[in-house]
This record gives structure tokens, C-alpha cells and sequence, in this order.
């Protein structure tokens, strides 16, 4: 729903940034690495030390990114295989550093090694969720399913929380409950996404392979 959506307001509204990066001659290619470098370098220098409100609104700032590049190159009209493959292969860098940033606080001051498990676990979902469609895409198998949590929801749940977590040490009382809260429901709702897109392509796999033999 937030990738369907909230993706075409801020694409919209971003529009007028895209070209005016082009315009100074930018890549989108460059955009994509400087925001990935900027995401990955808020969650690791900020997550692992307690401070969640600076992380995120580091991590926010870069991460807009992600619907930069791909707009830069559709009004330049040279989308690509490779600037997609770069794209995706930089998200899952970035979701992997947001949520190893939390497992390592956990693991460290948080002290808290069920909430670093799980924040490993979201890490490891997450990945798993990405990886099944595009197995069963390489396979000509369609996964058209969106699940009900994927990168956007991830994202969204977990650096609102974290953000508003983060308030705590400015004196905001009763919020940072908030972060432990969130990474369960990311677990639980990519583990339930990851189901479905099994289902899914066990469907179109089994009617694929009676197809064949029928032929």
C-alpha cells in the first residue's frame, strides 16, 4: 500500500530536485550511491550508540534517494538494467544497516539479546522477502503479490519508531517502547509476507509444471 501510494506523491513532489540534479550534470547512478553511503553511515554511526532520533533523521534524508535516481533516469530516458540492478542491490545494503545498527545497540548498551535477536531477524526476513520474488522471477514464475510487509512498510515502521523512540533522551517520557514494539511487528509481518509469497509462486510452479505435461 505505501509503495503504491506514498511513492507516487513523493515522486511527484521530488521532481523539480531530479532535474535540477541533472541539470547540474548528477547521475542517477551517483545519486544512488551517495544515498545508500549517506543511509548506511546514519545507521552505523548513530543506531549502535542509543542516539535514534539523529540516526533517522539522517537516514530519511538519504533514503529519498531511492525515488531520486529512478526519476532522474526516466526524465533523462535512459532507465537501465543495471541502474535497476544497482538500485535494488543498494536497498537491501541500506535495510541491512538500519537493522544491524539496531541489533548491535541491543547487543551492546540495550542489552537486550531477544530484541537483537529480533532486530537480526527483521534483517534476515527482509532479505528473504526480496529474494523470493526475484528467485521465482529468474525461474519465470510469477510473484505477483505484494505481501503485507514489504521494504516500505519495513522502513516506515521502524524509522518512525526509532525517531520517536529517540525523543526519550531529549526528556519525552513513555516512548521508548515504541522501537521494541515496531521491530516485532516487522518480524511478524515479514515472516506472514514471506508465506505469502511461497504460497504464491508453490501455486504458479505447480500449474506451470501440469502445463508441461499436459503439453
Amino acid at each position: 500500500m505505501l509503495n503504491k501510494y506514498a511513492r507516487a506523491f513523493f515522486t511527484r513532489v521530488l521532481t523539480p530536485f531530479a532535474a535540477f540534479l541533472i541539470r547540474l550534470g548528477v547521475s542517477p547512478d551517483a545519486v544512488t550511491l551517495i544515498g545508500t553511503a549517506g543511509s548506511v553511515a546514519g545507521a552505523l554511526v548513530f543506531f549502535p550508540r542509543g542516539e535514534f532520533f539523529w540516526g533517522t533523521i539522517t537516514i530519511t534524508l538519504f533514503i529519498f534517494s531511492d525515488l531520486v535516481d529512478g526519476n532522474m533516469a526516466r526524465q533523462l530516458g535512459r532507465s537501465s538494467k543495471w541502474g535497476a540492478f544497482l538500485d535494488s542491490t543498494l536497498d537491501r545494503v541500506a535495510d541491512a544497516a538500519i537493522f544491524g545498527g539496531l541489533a548491535m545497540w541491543y547487543a551492546g548498551k540495550g542489552d537486550n539479546n531477544l530484541l537483537c535477536a529480533v532486530a537480526i531477524f527483521c534483517l534476515a526476513s527482509g532479505l528473504v522477502v526480496s529474494y523470493t520474488k526475484a528467485r521465482a522471477e529468474s525461474q519465470g514464475l510469477p510473484c505477483d503479490v505484494s505481501g503485507l510487509v514489504e521494504r516500505a512498510e519495513r522502513l516506515v515502521i521502524s524509522l518512525v519508531a526509532a525517531g520517536v523512540a529517540g525523543l526519550h533522551e531529549f526528556g519525552v517520557p513513555y516512548v521508548e517502547w515504541l522501537l521494541p514494539v515496531a521491530l516485532w511487528l516487522v518480524a511478524a509481518g515479514s515472516l506472514v509476507t514471506v508465506f505469502q509469497r511461497m504460497l504464491t509462486v508453490r501455486r504458479e510452479a505447480f500449474e506451470a509444471d501440469r502445463a508441461a505435461a499436459g503439453s
